[in-house]
């Protein structure tokens, strides 16, 4: 179990990214945390990683927990260690290395590249083209296999949708519940997408200017009129919205006046 208690991160000792963030990601099922640009998602996941260092950042209050022992002093390959893998938004692949190449790399000492392809015999396929020349979709699925190589028991997911078609985004995210399913670890899924994330996630969050603002099942999320509203494309009633916050202080407003 992951669990972040009131975690806020400030970057350059000035701008507070992350205020107060507090959720949980079952060690067995899908956690999605959803949310617009510059939400505070990709921090968050930046902060459980202990990548925050590299970009002048630093948690300042809060506590990050796995299965109660803390993360929050580590370094990113001591977090690793303790079974953390991250998929990030960006520069996932060794661009002018082979598919095989790189799941070589990635490997820990001892173990074969085999098991990544029989996860995902796309990559068999694949072996020896340059990733570099890879389309997005299976630049993406190389990058789970990747992350997954080093047999973690939580796996962090950066925006795996970024700049693809929709139909590749389904089978990706299809891959994602396949292997969870079948390995029986946790992920915790960034995602802009939110109609995308809640058709596998078991769970979700939804994060606003660093702060999370809504959280439950995938059910209560799609049901909820709000969120239809802002993030999954449901009819605007009332006009165009700014955001989630200010859809709620709209409904506060008009229940107040009548």
């Amino acid at each position: 179990m992951l669990e972040l208690q009131q975690v806020e991160v400030v970057y350059n000792k000035l701008a507070t990214a992350v205020s107060g963030v507090s959720l949980k990601a079952d060690g067995a099922l899908i956690t999605a945390l959803l949310g617009p640009n510059g939400a505070g998602k990709s921090t968050t996941l930046k902060a459980i990683s202990g990548f925050l260092r590299g970009e002048n950042a630093e948690v300042v209050e809060g506590t990050i927990t796995l299965d109660g022992e803390s993360l929050m002093s580590l370094s990113p390959h001591e977090i690793s260690r303790r079974g953390v893998a991250l998929v990030p938004e960006r520069d996932k692949v060794f661009d002018t290395l082979t598919v095989d190449d790189n799941l070589q790399a990635a490997a820990p000492r001892g173990s074969s590249v085999s098991e990544s392809y029989e996860l995902f015999p796309r990559l068999a396929e694949l072996r020896g083209r340059t990733a570099g020349f890879l389309s997005g979709g299976e630049k993406q699925l190389l990058a789970l296999a990747l992350a997954l190589s080093t047999k973690p028991r939580l796996l962090l997911v950066d925006e795996l949708s970024l700049g693809l078609a929709p139909i590749v985004v389904k089978q990706l995210l299809g891959e994602l519940q396949r292997v969870q399913r079948e390995l029986g670890i946790g992920v915790l899924l960034v995602e802009q997408n939110a109609v995308a994330a809640l058709q596998v996630a078991d769970y979700g969050y939804v994060i606003e200017d660093g702060r999370i603002v809504f959280d439950g099942s995938p059910e209560k999320l799609l049901s909820h009129g709000d969120i239809m509203e802002f993030y999954l494309g449901g009819d605007a009633t009332e006009g165009e919205r700014r955001s989630y916050r200010d859809v709620k202080q709209y409904r506060r407003k008009r229940r107040w006046w009548g």
